[in-house]
C-alpha cells in the first residue's frame, strides 16, 4: 500500500474553523495493491468536510444502511457530522485520493460553485486535472512554503471549478471517457483476440474494476467482454473454415485455441455443428450456388 498525505500544522487531529471563509487541513492519496483491504468508519463523521475521488478501481460506500459500489471517476462528498462508513480493497488496485476542508462560508462557496449539496456521490469523470491538483495540495500542506494556506485556497477553488465544468458540460465528460475506452477495448480486442486475454488485467491496465469495465463494456456493446472475445474467435474461424484448407488444429490455434477437443466444443456450442462439418456444409452450398450461375448463364 502506498499513502502520501499532508496535514495542517502536521497534526491529524481535525478542527473546526470559525473565523476564516475557507481553510484547507489535509490531503492526500491511498493506493492499494497488496494490502488486502482499507476500511474506514466514523459514527459521527467528522467535525470538517470531506471530498473523496476515487481515481483507480472502486470504493465500496455505505449509505444510510445501503451499500453502494462506487467506481473511478467519481467523488464523494461528505459534509461536517455525517457518518463515513467506506473500505476499498487491494483486489481492485484501488487508489483515492482526499482533501478535507473547513470554514465559515464553505457552505456558501460550494453552493457558488453549484456543488449538490444533497447527494453523497458526484459523477465528475477521469481527469489527471484533478489529480495534479489533489498533489499539489498535498505537496502545499507538506512543504508549508511562504503564502502556503493562500495557496491551498486557490488550489481547492481551482479544483470545484473543474468539477463544475465537468459535471455541467452538455454532454458529461464521464460519458465521453466511457465511450473512448469502449472504443479502445474493441479494438484491443479485436487485435489480440487469438491471444489469452485476461479481462481482470485488462480492466487494471485501464484503472478501472473488472465489475464496472465489464457492466460499461455490456452497455456499449450488448454482450460480456468474454463473449465479445468468444465472438470474435468464432467469426475468424468461420472465414477460416470457408476460405483455406487448414486443419482444425491449425484454425485452431489461429484463433487462440492451443486445444482442437475444446476448440471443437465451443464451435459447436456457438454455431449447432462442428468446425469439419461446418466446412463441409458451407462447401457444398457454395458449390451448388456457382453450378446454379452457371446454368443460368
Amino acid at each position: 500500500m502506498y499513502v502520501n498525505s499532508g496535514y495542517f500544522q502536521n497534526s491529524r487531529l481535525p478542527f473546526q474553523e470559525k473565523k476564516k471563509a475557507l481553510r484547507i487541513t489535509s490531503a492526500g492519496t491511498y493506493q492499494l495493491y497488496t494490502w488486502p483491504k482499507l476500511p474506514t468508519w466514523r459514527p459521527k463523521g467528522r467535525i470538517d468536510w470531506q471530498l473523496v475521488y476515487v481515481t483507480a478501481g472502486e470504493g465500496h460506500f455505505i449509505f444510510d444502511g445501503r451499500e453502494v459500489t462506487v467506481p473511478a471517476g467519481n467523488m464523494v462528498l461528505y459534509q461536517p457530522k455525517q457518518e463515513q462508513h467506506y473500505y476499498f480493497l487491494g483486489k481492485d488496485r484501488a487508489c483515492y485520493w482526499f482533501v478535507h476542508f473547513t470554514g465559515r462560508y464553505v457552505r456558501n462557496i460550494l453552493k457558488k460553485y453549484e456543488i449538490p449539496m444533497d447527494r453523497y456521490i458526484l459523477h465528475t469523470g477521469l481527469s489527471y486535472e484533478y489529480e495534479d491538483l489533489f498533489r499539489r495540495m498535498r505537496d502545499e500542506l507538506t512543504e508549508c512554503a511562504w503564502g502556503y494556506e493562500e495557496t491551498l485556497t486557490y488550489l481547492f477553488r481551482e479544483l470545484l471549478i473543474t468539477m463544475h465544468r465537468k459535471m455541467y458540460d452538455d454532454e458529461m465528460r464521464i460519458t465521453g471517457f466511457l465511450r473512448n475506452e469502449m472504443d479502445i477495448a474493441r479494438e484491443y480486442f479485436r487485435v489480440h483476440y487469438n491471444e489469452e486475454i485476461s479481462i481482470e488485467q485488462y480492466a487494471a491496465s485501464r484503472s478501472m474494476s473488472t465489475s464496472w469495465f465489464g457492466k460499461s463494456f455490456a452497455e456499449d456493446t450488448g454482450v460480456s467482454p468474454k463473449q465479445y472475445i468468444l465472438e470474435l474467435r468464432i467469426r475468424n474461424a468461420q472465414v477460416l473454415l470457408e476460405t483455406t484448407d487448414g486443419t482444425v488444429s491449425e484454425i485452431s490455434r489461429i484463433v487462440g485455441y492451443e486445444n482442437p477437443m475444446y476448440f471443437s466444443r465451443v464451435f459447436r456450442k456457438a454455431k449447432g455443428v462442428s468446425p469439419a462439418n461446418y466446412r463441409k456444409v458451407y462447401r457444398e452450398h457454395y458449390l451448388r450456388a456457382i453450378e446454379t450461375c452457371h446454368r443460368a448463364d
